[in-house]
């Protein structure tokens, strides 16, 4: 007898949303920010049941939101059939633990959504030692915060006994494993460097993807390079880096590097983790920026993948702007100026695209593309 796939868990989205930011701007962050947490969630694995915002002057540093607002949700998850409680606030450990007893369901953050996707996607060693990094610093941050409410308690009842040793048992543990896989990570990057010393011994420029995560970068990467790169309309398909050979209209090849998407407030524990997945970037002499302008969040999707570029010291590379999905966009769309419009799914703007990216290449490294320099 075959036994029966396991259910989806129906998850009831939170968003506690202070009431300092104001006007249309405000509202369509919050409608953008839900609907990011919904595609992670759904990315998940999880079905999305009912969501809600609520206004507050201030996180409650207890549960984030004040004890009437806390059994309106208790009341809406039982209603709605939710087993999953997920907040777009980052939670600290106390608050989850506070939060899930109120709630009676399990509760997590979008840390923990993204870590998650991670650690389904990753198929590559580098991948998943980077997914198993994020999710040991993660349980550290946990300890610590145990850590800190035993030591407010200032002994007595319920601290004393093995407890307090095992939680630094568990800490050495983890701070170990983290320094091996650390080591490890160190050898996959010192072998990625060798191999981005070899294509430049022969001359082959760097072209890296980079862009909002579900822009369609994966599709563009196939377009281009003619592999079978995997291609979801889901948030993180693609987690580990790729690197393809494509060939210039002039005739000389380059590489082309897919990358992981970024979102809105990456948190910087993840960003950190995850740094080795991007360090394509730095090799790369041209940033190819994709962005999906069928959306009414492209500018703000722009936004944040050159705030994160920044925060990680790229943000000076030379960058192109291909915006993605020209099929879908309404006639009379307006692009950002300079950027080139493409459909990676039909091929439209392909042509002129090439022509740019050698252009750029051209530009900033003359000596490689000279051949292919127009007239």
């Amino acid at each position: 007898m075959m036994s029966r796939p396991p259910e989806k868990e129906r998850a009831f989205l939170v968003y506690a949303h202070r009431k300092r930011a104001r006007g249309p701007s405000a509202v369509l962050h919050v409608t953008e920010v839900m609907e990011e947490l919904g595609d992670l969630v759904k990315s998940a694995g999880a079905d999305v049941v009912a969501s809600r915002v609520q206004s507050v002057d201030a996180e409650n540093p207890a549960t984030i939101v004040g004890k009437g607002t806390l059994s309106a949700l208790k009341e809406a998850i039982e209603e709605k059939g939710a087993n999953l409680a997920v907040f777009q606030n980052l939670l600290k450990p106390k608050q989850q633990a506070l939060l899930e007893e109120g709630l009676g369901v399990k509760t997590l953050d979008r840390r923990e959504v993204i870590l998650d996707i991670f650690a389904q996607r990753a198929r590559t060693k580098e991948g998943k030692l980077q997914v198993e990094l994020a999710q040991l610093s993660f349980r550290l941050g946990r300890l610590a915060g145990g850590r800190k409410e035993l030591s407010r308690l200032g002994g007595g009842i319920g601290t004393r006994g093995p407890g307090e040793k095992k939680l630094e048992e568990d800490r050495r543990r983890i701070r170990a494993m983290i320094r091996q896989i650390e080591r490890e990570l160190g050898t996959v990057r010192r072998t990625r460097s060798m191999h981005y010393r070899r294509r430049r011994e022969v001359g082959y420029p760097v072209v890296a993807l980079v862009g909002y995560t579900n822009a369609g970068k994966s599709t563009l990467f196939n377009r281009l390079t003619g592999a079978e790169v995997f291609v979801a309309d889901q948030l993180f398909a693609t987690l580990d880096p790729t690197a393809r050979k494509f060939r210039l209209p002039g005739g000389k090849d380059a590489i082309l590097v897919d990358t992981v998407g970024f979102i809105h407030d990456l948190p910087e524990e993840l960003r950190q983790a995850f740094l080795a997945t991007l360090e394509g970037i730095g090799e790369a002499d041209l940033l190819l920026h994709v962005v999906d302008g069928s959306v009414d969040a492209m500018e703000s999707n722009i936004a944040a993948v050159d705030g994160i570029l920044s925060a990680l010291s790229f943000r000076e590379k030379p960058i192109l702007l291909a915006v993605n999905k020209r099929d879908r966009c309404l006639p009379g769309t307006l692009a950002p100026e300079g950027a080139v419009r493409v459909s990676a799914r039909s091929g439209e703007g392909m042509p002129e695209l090439l022509s740019t990216i050698e252009r750029e290449l051209c530009l900033f490294r003359p000596e490689e593309t000279a051949s292919t320099r127009p007239a």
